[in-house]
């Protein structure tokens, strides 16, 4: 329910792959095996009480870089050695890192961070090439055993060690933790498009209810898992590993947390890759709302593919775009009154909520939009609604027994933290509304009460909106999908033009993210940079 990723994937907390390599399965069509491909999404509701609009001057300061030097409380930090062991997946080691809790007072304890890492294959090895696939909340160290380090082309993979390490508060590095498997169901089922004050008293009572329980079981960590906190774990992590520079690939929300680390560390920075970009200079409402407008871009274009399909649930040759939209909202409206049989175990029916996300889900690849029309066939024609159950929970990571990953309690924290919140209460949500049904006929309304979240986090927001120039850096390479749902595209070009080293890859198409998704022309150019360090020519576009 409530958590819309950009990448940053969980739907409703947030702020959210060719050649002969395989391609990465995205978390829609592999379910939680696989599910922090391109997904990672951001989860795009930022959170945490406090002013909802950028603060004068916010946007325009820029990250400031920390000194060179390493302060003397944290060298034990940078002096320590990693203890490797097998990991349980063949090829690939785990160790544990520590990094202070709080970096303002190193003294006050440590945080155990996990970390993975596939030795390079070949013998000229440039180092190390960290990876994450976006939230945030997404395990990179899943997305490296399961993808990254058997996926990526061969020659890059024999060139680097190929590295993850989850985040703080994410998967095995201390996981933030909130509501359990029973309590998780009742948050994603709450309807999100309230009807009435008892429906908008009911949402709001549950955004209290997982706020309230992610400040009583992960109260130590809750106001040290910022995008900045991680950052500079990753520092600490590129100096246990032996290399002078940092070099990286990062997904949706993995590009804030490249972004920051390049304006915390300009001189550390090496070849850094930045796909579905974020931009760091946008307030949370700002971001939900651009958000909004790039999950109805992709919409559109699904619903022009639907039309010229056999099997499109949604209308046929003739029908436009807007007359899919109003039958798919329709169908929305239809299942808030009766929700249908999904053939669950826990006896879940598919409700609007359910079936939104399911539908929002697919939107992240466009390889996704068979089995969403499949889906989408069965609960309109067949009353069966366990294909958008199905395509939702994968979207949640909830398994087969009940059970969710922490990926949307680390997607809160992390957002919440991050950014003040897009709205303070269910009067600014209803002001907002025409502006986000306008960006979307179809998702509006429900994103934007999905953008109340974080109103009532208990720890407030450490950060605002800012550039990032990271002046001094060598070349960053910043890739922009044209119809991207959760990182619409002009946040990688205004990403582009605040790096003052950057350049802006595009591929013009549909989907989440672009590195790995089919297209030999991006591959190709970002593959050219990660191993010789030229980045692609300035305006180079791809299809």
């Amino acid at each position: 329910m409530h958590t819309w990723p950009s990448l940053r994937r969980p739907l409703r907390t947030g702020r959210t792959r060719t050649g002969t390599r395989p391609r990465p399965r995205s978390r829609v069509t592999a379910g939680v095996a696989g599910a922090l491909v391109a997904a990672a999404a951001l989860l795009v509701s930022a959170c945490s009480a406090g002013s909802t609009t950028t603060s004068t001057g916010a946007a325009e300061a820029a990250l400031a870089a920390l000194p060179r030097a390493t302060p003397p409380a944290l060298a034990p930090y940078y002096d320590q050695h990693l203890r490797w062991r097998a990991c349980g997946v063949a090829g690939f080691q785990c160790a544990t890192m520590k990094a202070p809790l709080d970096y303002a007072d190193p003294g006050a304890g440590d945080i155990k961070l996990a970390v993975a890492r596939k030795g390079a294959t070949g013998k000229d090895r440039l180092g190390s090439l960290l990876v994450n696939p976006g939230g945030p909340g997404g395990s990179a160290i899943n997305y490296l055993e399961q993808y990254a380090g058997i996926g990526y082309p061969a020659e890059v993979r024999a060139l680097y060690d190929m590295v993850a390490m989850d985040p703080r508060g994410v998967a095995r590095s201390e996981p933030v933790e909130c509501l359990d498997g029973r309590q998780m169901d009742a948050f994603t089922q709450t309807d999100v498009t309230p009807d009435d004050q008892q429906e908008t008293n009911t949402l709001v009572a549950q955004y209290r209810k997982f706020a309230a329980s992610c400040g009583a079981r992960s109260a130590r960590l809750l106001r040290h898992v910022s995008t900045v906190d991680a950052a500079r774990d990753m520092d600490i992590l590129r100096a246990v590993l032996g290399d002078s520079k940092l070099n990286y690939v990062g997904a949706s929300y993995g590009t804030f947390l490249g972004a920051t680390y390049a304006g915390l560390f300009p001189n550390r920075v090496g070849r850094l890759v930045l796909d579905g970009a974020i931009d760091p200079s946008l307030d949370s409402r700002r971001v939900n709302l651009d958000q909004t407008a790039g999950f109805e871009t992709a919409f559109q274009a699904f619903a022009k593919d639907c039309v010229h399909r056999s099997d499109c649930p949604l209308g046929g040759k003739g029908t436009t775009p807007a007359q899919v939209g109003d039958h798919l909202k329709a169908f929305f409206q239809k299942l808030d009154a009766h929700p249908v049989p999904a053939g669950d175990a826990s006896g879940r029916r598919l409700g609007e909520s359910l079936a939104t996300t399911g539908v929002i889900a697919a939107m992240y690849d466009q390889a996704a939009w068979g089995q969403l029309r499949a889906a989408l066939s069965s609960a309109m024609r067949k009353n069966d609604g366990a294909g958008l159950l199905a395509l939702s929970d994968s979207y949640y990571e909830r398994d087969a027994k009940g059970q969710y990953s922490n990926l949307m309690m680390a997607n809160a924290a992390v957002n919440c933290l991050d950014l003040p919140p897009a709205f303070t209460g269910p009067a600014q949500v209803e002001k907002a509304l025409p502006a986000f049904e306008k960006a979307s006929p179809v998702f509006g309304e429900g994103l934007a009460w999905a953008s109340l979240n974080c109103a009532y986090w208990p720890v407030r927001a450490v950060g605002e909106p800012h550039r990032i120039e990271a002046k001094g850096a060598a070349p960053i390479v910043v890739v922009g999908t044209t119809r991207d749902p959760a990182t619409p595209y002009r946040w990688a070009q205004s990403l582009a033009a605040q790096l003052s080293s950057a350049r802006l890859l595009t591929y013009v198409g549909d989907g989440h993210t672009a590195y790995g998704r089919g297209s030999s022309c991006i591959d190709s150019a970002i593959n050219a940079y990660l191993l010789n360090g030229t980045p692609p020519p300035p305006g180079k576009r791809c299809s």
